[in-house]
This record gives C-alpha cells, structure tokens and sequence, in this order.
C-alpha cells in the first residue's frame, strides 16, 4: 500500500484513508451502476495489512487531545459542507447504489442533521453525582461518574443508506473522543469515500478516521479480531453477524441484523393513509431496506377492499433507471440479488401463493410484486426477501395479527393501522420488536431513536444518543475525605 498525496475526490480513481492519509493499492475495484452497468468509479481493495495499518493509526492517534469544542465544532463544519454539496452526493449515491435520484435526495439533508445532532449530543454527555452515604460506613466517601471514550471502534456498514449509515458512526464516534475504522460496502464506497475526504481535509486529527475499502471475506477478520478494537458496531446480514460474534472475543458488539418486517391493517384503518403508506414502506429503495414491509396482515372483514386498492396503487408504480426523475422503482443493488428474488418468488407461486402484480423481472430489476397466501415455511414468508416483495395475509383478529407478527425470529420494527387507541396500546405492548408504528410505515425511522431489535434483528440500540452511550465507558471516582471534612461539608 502506497500513500498518495491529497487530491481533490474523484471517483473514478477514489483513494481509501488509512489514518486519515488517501491510500491506493495494487489491486481496485470497479464500482458499477446497477440498472445498466455502467461504470461509476472503483476503489482500491485492502487486505489485512491495510485494516492493521488503519488500527495502528487509531490507536496511536488516542493520545493526542482532541478536545470537544473542537469535535463538535468539526462536525458542524461537515455538517454545513454536506449541505452545500447535497446534489453531488445525491447523485453519486444514485448512481451506485439502489435508490431512485428523488430518494437518494433525501440522504444528504438526513447525514448533515444526524452530524449536527451528534455534536449537540456529545455536549451533553454528562456524568452524575453518586449517592455514596446511602450505605452504612461510608458517609465519609463523596464521588461520581463520568463517561470516557470506548477507544478503537470498528464499524462495517451496508449499501441501503451509505451516506446515513456512515454518519451514524462518524458523529457518535467522534463526537464521544474515539477512533474509527470504518468499512463500508464494496456495493456502495464512493460516496462514504467522498464524505471522509471532507472530514479529513476539514481538519480532523491524524489517526481518528479510516475508511478501508475491501471485501469482508479478505479484511473483516482483521477488523474484528483486533484485540485493541473496544467496540464493534456490523449492519448487515444474521449469517456474517453470527461470524463477527464468533470473532469479536470479549468486546462490546452492537449488530442490527435484519427483519421480516409485519403490519397490521385491522377493520376500522383509514386506508387513504394505510395503502400509500405501506406501499411506500416496501418498495421505497428496491425494497432494499431492513424496515421494508414485507408481511401485511389485514383483517378479513376488509380484506378485498384493501387487495384491490393496494394492487391498484402498487401497479402504478413506475420501475426503470434510478436517474429517472419519474421513477419509483429502481434495480437492486446487482443482478444476483435481483434473481434471487427472482427466485423465491417462484418458490411461493409453486408451493400455492397467489401472484396478484409483478413478479416480473428484468435485469437487476424487480417489478413491486404483491402475493398472497404465501405458503407458511416459503422463504418470503419467515425470511428476509430484502427486495421488492409483499405478501397479504388474512386475519379475523387482532390477537391472530399479533400471533403471526411474532411468528418470525425477527423483531426489528412493526406496525398497526387502527383508529382504536386500545388495540393500539394491545399492540405495541405484545409485539415483540424494537419499534411500534401506529398509523404510519415501519420504516419511519428519526434518528435520536434508539435503534435496533430482539431476536436476530440484533443486539444492542444505535441512533445518536444511544451510540454515545454505547461508544462510551463509565468511570466512577471515589473521594474518601478525612474526618475533618465530613464534619464540613461545606469545604467539599
């Protein structure tokens, strides 16, 4: 690996950061529109002396001061930089990843708010004061507890929201004191490259920031494993998950793991609100989204009318190139995604499901497909589809819902359409996942929530304060005065 010097970003020859230094490598990869192949740009490949390199840098870089005035000040900057730039990272981010331009639009102003909320966070990270005389034999001890930085954090981030996801780890990161090793998908680098090289020339510290381009299977034993990494934060699928658990050794790890995600439309829902709402939920991005509705549970008493009006809106939906300002639907993130799909759409026609729209594929892209009874034990119906697949279900209560919700080993987010505040509270008190919608997507998602599942939808809660916490240890300090201190409380 060759240090490079500092260049205006570029994405057809994009640098990786090792300690904040652009780095190039002897091998690259072409990074390649989904719709038409064309290309976007390429990026060196790592391996695991890379990945050491970047650590060593973090590690080295924790004993210079990086005091919070100036982390929270460096955030505020990019934050303004992004701003200023938006149209050029919407862009990029559409060209290649699987959102439409009109959906990658919205990235930007999401990365910028979630960079200026970490700063507003890290100011008030505050300790407490401790009630050390609630114990008999201590009335002589005053203290309390602070929040130090957790130290080297490695983070692996998927291709659905680059930009955002990214900034989820950036700004707690830093905005807590650590450093970070990042490394996002090979899917989708350009435009987390793009947002680290304004971080670095906006002046943050050597060491603080690496952004290491590879493919996991070369580089992400090295990130985990390191025995100087403190905290592992992995979005992504349950299979890798579940090696990164195995790798970690005694770190904190904080995963989000996935989802098949569940709605239930009982008979009193307004549908005006409920069908644009749950279509947008499942085909927004490619249904490439760990929130995307993929089982709708609706109450018999409404079912057909609720069928026909979703079928209807669903198959005005436009598919085509993510460029097209017009189009609501674009490919998948590659063509062996999209004929998986392909696949297990297939798999539930044949074992008895009803294909109601769709189903058609071209390319990388998957026309929004509607199915109903999908067959219990089909992949689509107790797996992730991760594309743009929904099948109805009928249900004659709101008890059978909340059943079938449950039914998965997912718990990530959910959602009910009522107008019954009691079947609301049923609900969001019985449903055994991170996140309750009433009345609205199970994608909605603001970024102070604290994020994350039960089940194998993972471990551990991201969104900004919550990451600060969690990117943060607890210190207790303990004062043992002298008796004659205790006796005036006044001098302490």
């Amino acid at each position: 690996m060759t240090p490079s010097p500092r260049t205006p970003f570029d994405p057809h020859h994009a640098m990786m950061f090792i300690g904040g230094t652009p780095t190039d490598s002897a091998e690259r990869h072409t990074v390649r529109n989904p719709f038409d192949g064309s290309l976007v740009g390429s990026v060196p490949v790592a391996s695991s002396n890379g990945v050491r390199a970047a650590i060593d840098a973090a590690h080295r870089s924790l004993g210079v001061d990086f005091p919070l005035h100036a982390r929270c000040a460096l955030l505020e900057a990019i934050a303004d930089l992004v701003e200023q730039d938006a149209e050029s990272y919407a862009r990029l981010i559409a060209q290649e990843g699987s959102k439409t331009i009109r959906e990658a639009r919205r990235e930007p102003p999401r990365s910028a708010t979630i960079l200026r909320l970490c700063a507003e966070a890290g100011r008030r990270l505050t300790g407490e004061t401790l009630p050390f005389d609630s114990r008999p034999g201590s009335e002589n001890r005053i203290g309390y507890v602070s929040r130090f930085p957790a130290g080297v954090v490695a983070a692996i981030i998927p291709f659905n929201d680059p930009m955002a996801l990214a900034s989820h780890v950036i700004g707690p990161a830093l905005a807590a004191g650590n450093a970070l090793v990042l490394k996002p998908s090979m899917a989708t680098p350009l435009v987390v490259l793009k947002l680290a090289a304004q971080i670095i020339d906006a002046g943050l510290p050597e060491g603080r920031l690496s952004v290491v381009t590879g493919h996991g299977s070369a580089i992400g034993d090295a990130m985990v494993s390191d025995p100087r990494v403190r905290v592992v934060t992995f979005t992504g699928g349950v299979s890798t998950g579940k090696a990164i658990a195995s790798r970690a050794d005694i770190k904190k790890v904080l995963m989000e793991l996935g989802a098949n995600t569940p709605v239930i439309v009982m008979e009193d829902a307004d549908l005006d609100r409920a069908v644009p709402l749950i279509a947008a939920g499942a085909f927004a991005q490619a249904g490439e989204n760990c929130l995307g509705v993929q089982r709708v549970l609706v109450h018999s008493a409404i079912y057909e009318r609720f069928r026909a009006r979703f079928v209807e809106h669903v198959t005005a939906l436009k598919a085509g190139s993510s460029m097209d300002e017009s189009t609501d639907v674009c490919a998948m993130i590659s063509l062996q995604e999209a004929e998986r799909v392909e696949e297990w759409i297939r798999e539930a026609v044949l074992g008895g499901a009803t294909l109601l729209c769709g189903g058609r594929r071209e390319n990388a892209v998957v026309w929004p497909t509607v199915l109903e009874n999908v067959p219990p034990g089909a992949r689509l119906d107790c797996e992730e589809v991760y594309g743009p697949v929904v099948g109805l279900y009928r249900i004659g209560s709101l008890e059978e819902g909340i059943s079938r919700a449950n039914a998965v080993p997912y718990g990530l987010h959910a959602a009910i359409f009522t107008e019954r505040l009691e079947d609301a509270f049923t609900a969001a008190r019985r449903l055994e996942v991170g996140a309750v919608m009433v009345n609205d997507s199970t994608d909605y998602r603001l970024d102070v929530m604290p994020f994350g599942g039960t089940k194998l939808s993972g471990i551990g809660r991201m969104g900004v304060w919550s990451m600060l916490l969690e990117l943060t240890e607890p210190k207790v300090v303990c004062f043992n005065l002298k008796d004659h201190l205790k006796a005036h409380p006044h001098l302490t």
